[in-house]
């Protein structure tokens, strides 16, 4: 493993965590209320709130596995219905965003839905007041396009995030936040393809283009 690889999966691991820690000490927090209280209305919200917890910190355990990881479990195409079922799952929990979905293929290549999946995350984080999250793929002329596009009353994105998508952010500037967008960066350019991304006041659009072969 180079140097490039330990550090951008330093980088990963601490964006993973980063997310984790809230749910995860929910779950905590959840056990401590629980072993104390003793009313039973109390305990029944209280076994709420972790079914809460464990349901969210599960959901994003599966999207961190697909959209970080190596895939394990599929075969070199993945069906569409997988990567769609981990974004509506991870949006459930945050009732401020609609996700609307225009899937031209059943299936993409392992690359593609690494893109689409980390494309929507930066999307869903972009929506700090909520909107809606628009996402299409399709296949087409030998090559996965994926688009993602935010809406909504207010768009927080870092200019960071955009210079490490382009691939214009070194190495040196990288951090946990920008790990993921690099990584699609890279992937990109050794499949030979792109991303590109366009930011309003009113929206964020990002769009890809990977080669297949």
């Amino acid at each position: 493993m180079t140097d490039v690889s330990l550090e951008l999966a330093s980088l990963l691991c601490s964006r993973l965590c980063h997310d984790m820690l809230s749910p995860v000490g929910a779950l905590s927090n959840g056990l401590e209320l629980l072993a104390e209280e003793k009313d039973p209305e109390m305990r029944k919200r209280c076994m709420e709130l972790l079914e809460q917890s464990a349901r969210i910190s599960a959901d994003k355990l599966k999207f961190f596995r697909l959209a970080f990881g190596a895939a394990g479990g599929f075969g070199e195409q993945v069906p569409v219905g997988e990567p769609r079922a981990l974004v509506d799952a991870l949006v459930a929990n945050n009732g401020r965003i609609e996700v609307n979905w225009a899937l031209g293929a059943t299936s993409l290549p392992k690359s593609a839905v690494k893109v689409l999946l980390n494309l929507s995350l930066i999307g869903i984080d972009a929506l700090v007041r909520g909107g809606t999250l628009d996402i299409g793929a399709e296949q087409r002329e030998g090559a996965s396009e994926i688009v993602v596009r935010a809406a909504g009353p207010k768009i927080a994105f870092d200019p960071a995030v955009g210079e490490a998508l382009d691939g214009s952010l070194s190495l040196a500037e990288l951090s946990s936040r920008t790990a993921p967008a690099w990584m699609l960066s890279q992937l990109a350019a050794k499949q030979g393809g792109g991303l590109q991304y366009a930011l309003t006041d009113e929206a964020l659009v990002m769009g890809a283009v990977l080669p297949e072969g």
